[in-house]
């Protein structure tokens, strides 16, 4: 294997834009000394001037070429290709060469991704060498149609970066790909932005208090509803001091599962429709997601449910919501517990990055598989969310914490401290940027049980 091509510092090309005014600007083009100054005209007119010429030098030289440019955005360093392509070049390091371009033999357009048509009818080659020649009698085509390539194809035009430096050379005209870390998270976003074939249902539980069960179910609801649109329920199933309700937004009304109850048989009936559920749930309106409520304020004993109840609630939840979400208390050999994962599709298991609740989710997840069947089934998919609860945590503990659980779990999620996770009412978008991509990223993990 030889190594990859590299684009030579030489030729050495500069270019400087200066803005004057309404939009305007000058430019001047520097190729190895030679200055070639342009006249004040539309500042996206100079830059797309002087993108045409570099273009030309790597048309020339059959190679992609250095740009360095000046503007008021600051210093970039680019590689023009010949056939137009710009990308930048933001991790060069201090030596006359930067990896190039691979050349293409008909040249692309990066932002057009079709999937490769195979021949199916051509030999495979094999480690020992090239495979034999096929039989071409026993290879041909049965009928025309299988002989002929369909006019119809699948292309994806890729949307042009908009974040970081490639976003920012976006939004002045110069068209360049995402880096990995935005398709990554363009990734995420498809994934919790999917609605599946029927509604499906997502327990948050671990045995120990304190542990981000209902921080987890809010944030997880906000980002399937922010993403995926309307139809995502949080419901707060915990008989004993629930407390989704004091975290979230309260609507005109103070209704809580209470008074949905003696309700369930008309909203199971024909005549029921979406709209009658505001007078039960509690909109987000910022978050877009719904709240059913538990009564907090009143004894358990005075709110006593079964496993009835969570069957009733959840086959009103079921037909009017295409995600439901329910926050559990934390006893494990409550009714209303054993019920609801027993009505899950999937389990998120939340942990702060402390010893004894991590303990406890890993018990929670052994005891779970030990049981087999659905609950083995649960335990095998689930996803864990590790959440620093404190800032002086260090990161390394953290993802050796959550190493742990690896082996127990289908997939682990770290979440960054952020001081916008203690407040009273939580709101996704008061988050930093790094937390948010956090939470879409636990979301599409959930989204992969689904």
């Amino acid at each position: 294997m030889t190594d990859a091509p590299t684009i030579p510092a030489f030729p050495r090309i500069e270019a400087t834009i200066t803005p004057t005014t309404d939009g305007r600007a000058t430019g001047v083009l520097v190729v190895n000394g030679v200055p070639m100054p342009f006249e004040e005209a539309a500042e996206d007119s100079i830059r797309s001037s002087i993108l045409s010429s570099v273009r030309g030098t790597a048309e020339q030289m059959n190679r992609a070429v250095r740009l360095t440019t000046h503007d008021r955005y600051g210093t970039q360093t680019l590689a023009v290709n010949p056939n137009g392509v710009t990308e930048p070049l933001t991790d060069l390091d201090q030596s006359d060469a930067v990896p190039a371009a691979p050349v293409e033999t008909v040249p692309v357009s990066p932002d057009v991704v079709a999937t490769p048509v195979v021949d199916a009818s051509a030999p495979t080659p094999t480690a020992a060498g090239p495979a034999a020649p096929a039989d071409t009698e026993a290879e041909a085509p049965a009928t025309r149609r299988a002989a002929r390539q369909s006019f119809l194809t699948r292309e994806e035009i890729e949307e042009p970066a908009t974040q970081g430096v490639r976003g920012m050379l976006a939004r002045i005209g110069i068209r360049v790909s995402p880096s990995e870390a935005e398709r990554q998270e363009r990734s995420w976003v498809r994934s919790v932005s999917q609605h599946w074939p029927g509604p499906r249902t997502i327990v948050v539980v671990n045995g120990k208090g304190g542990v981000g069960k209902t921080m987890t179910t809010i944030e997880l609801s906000s980002v399937f509803a922010r993403y995926g649109g309307a139809g995502v329920l949080a419901w707060d199933n915990n008989q004993t001091r629930g407390t989704l309700g004091w975290s979230t937004e309260q609507g005109a009304h103070d209704s809580s599962i209470l008074d949905l109850l003696p309700q369930v048989d008309r909203l199971l009936g024909t005549g029921a429709q979406s709209a009658d559920l505001a007078h039960y749930v509690h909109h987000q309106t910022r978050d877009r997601y719904d709240v059913l409520r538990s009564k907090p304020e009143v004894l358990a004993t005075e709110q006593r449910f079964d496993a009835g109840t969570v069957d009733s609630i959840h086959a009103v939840a079921s037909k009017f919501y295409r995600l439901v979400f329910i926050d559990s208390g934390n006893d494990e050999t409550d009714s209303m517990w054993v019920r609801a994962l027993e009505r899950a599709d999937q389990i998120v298991v939340p942990t702060i990055g402390e010893a004894k609740a991590a303990e406890s989710a890993a018990l929670l997840l052994e005891g779970l598989h030990d049981r087999g069947g659905h609950f083995a089934q649960l335990a095998d998919k689930a996803v864990v969310v590790v959440s620093k609860h404190k800032h002086d945590l260090p990161d390394a503990e953290l993802n050796k914490m959550a190493s742990g659980f690896e082996g127990l779990a289908r997939q682990v999620v770290t979440i960054p401290y952020d001081p916008a996770l203690g407040a009273d009412v939580l709101n996704y978008g008061a988050l930093r940027p790094v937390t948010q991509r956090a939470w879409l990223a636990a979301g599409a993990a959930v989204a992969g049980g689904l």
